[in-house]
């Protein structure tokens, strides 16, 4: 005799599948919300130490506070990616040691219906930390800087980032490769005025000191060498009037910094829109400048924007990489599975500290070595779960 199976059963069977599917997604969700607040929490700890520091200056509570929140849309950038890794790792780590994995499999699910749940989450995932990287974040970076020099705690030498140009100062773009309690080196400053450069002085080293009373920055250069271009014709660089000096003294004005109660944006306070806006105007509001130092500038905005891009997309690497890891490694320890995470996120932020290093160098292409650690990860990962299946 042969047995037909009742009618009903493909629908209890999709009902079945659902279920398990919201199972999968549950567990998910639950797991990740528990690392991602543990996450948050450890890197948050830098912040409760200038929380601190601000209060022992007598900084009233509730602009702390501000401070505080402000920082963070930026821990998220790093903490989320990291959070949906170390999900995968213990989720999938778990199910395959209580063979969960295996009996999903005997009902005659494969393991590629067993993983979409988390997969189109992880997908989403990417799509929110895009908008953060991209908009929330920068936006309430530059809102803790300009908070903070309303408060006027921000000291006019930090405005000097060791590799990058500064324009923080009205009419002046800053340059130093090294700087240290105010001694600096490799200097470069341009004078800016509405139709670019009108003035350059290049130092090998000098020293900046801040006089709080007058709201002035004493700049004195040693080696230096002045070029003023031609007033008539700023892009004829044969009209460069050049001026060595052994030593140069002069004052920046810094009273438009601490009144206006903000400061220039830099590249990790813009959104996306502005850092494309920035790398368009870039070669204009630099003319008369070093076409190495135009590039080299144009290189660290462009990295930026790509580092962004692929900690928002390292989300969906992550649970491609983090599945298949998770199931071989059969254990539903917790301390493992943080274990893990830790040593392959230390590998990926290890690409982004090299490129950044690189920007110096643009030949080398930094702006592409952001997304080793993402292809590799989701090459790996698709190949692991592909033998997997």
């Amino acid at each position: 005799m042969r047995w037909s199976l009742p009618a009903a059963w493909p629908a209890a069977e999709g009902s079945a599948v659902r279920v398990l599917e919201r199972y999968l997604l549950r567990t998910f969700l639950v797991t990740f919300a528990l690392t991602l607040a543990v996450f948050t929490f450890v890197m948050c700890l830098g912040a409760v130490v200038k929380a601190i520091d601000l209060l022992a200056r007598g900084v009233s509570g509730w602009f702390i506070l501000k401070i505080f929140f402000y920082n963070i849309p930026f821990l998220l950038t790093f903490s989320i990616p990291m959070s949906v890794l170390t999900t995968s790792l213990l989720m999938f780590g778990r199910l395959s040691s209580d063979n969960e994995i295996n009996a999903m499999k005997a009902s005659g699910l494969s393991l590629w219906q067993i993983i979409t749940p988390v997969v189109l989450t992880s997908v989403l995932l990417s799509a929110l930390c895009l908008f953060i990287n991209g908009s929330i974040s920068p936006k309430s970076h530059w809102a803790q800087r300009s908070l903070l020099v309303q408060l006027g705690v921000t000291d006019p030498l930090s405005l000097l980032e060791e590799g990058r140009f500064v324009r923080d100062i009205p009419g002046w773009m800053i340059y130093v490769g090294k700087k240290e309690r105010g001694q600096v080196s490799d200097i470069h400053i341009y004078e800016l005025g509405p139709h670019g450069a009108t003035r350059s002085i290049r130092a090998k080293h000098g020293t900046f000191s801040v006089n709080k009373e007058t709201n002035k920055l004493l700049v004195t250069l040693y080696d230096a060498r002045g070029e003023e271009p031609d007033s008539s014709n700023p892009a004829n660089l044969t009209g460069t009037r050049v001026v060595p000096a052994q030593t140069t003294t002069f004052p920046i004005d810094l009273a438009a910094v601490m009144q206006r109660g903000s400061v220039r944006k830099k590249g990790a306070d813009m959104t996306f829109p502005e850092l494309l806006q920035t790398l368009s105007e870039e070669s204009q509001s630099l003319l008369g400048a070093d076409p190495q130092e135009i590039v080299r500038n144009r290189m660290k905005l462009v990295v930026d924007a790509n580092t962004r891009l692929a900690l928002a997309l390292s989300c969906f690497a992550f649970t491609l990489l983090g599945i298949p890891l998770g199931m071989k490694s059969h254990r539903k320890e917790t301390s493992i599975g943080f274990a893990i995470s830790i040593v392959l996120v230390f590998f990926f932020y290890f690409f982004i500290i090299i490129a950044d290093s690189l920007v110096a160098h643009p030949a080398l292409r930094p702006d592409l070595i952001v997304w080793i650690p993402v292809l590799l990860s989701e090459i790996i990962g698709f190949w692991l779960l592909k033998r997997m299946a």
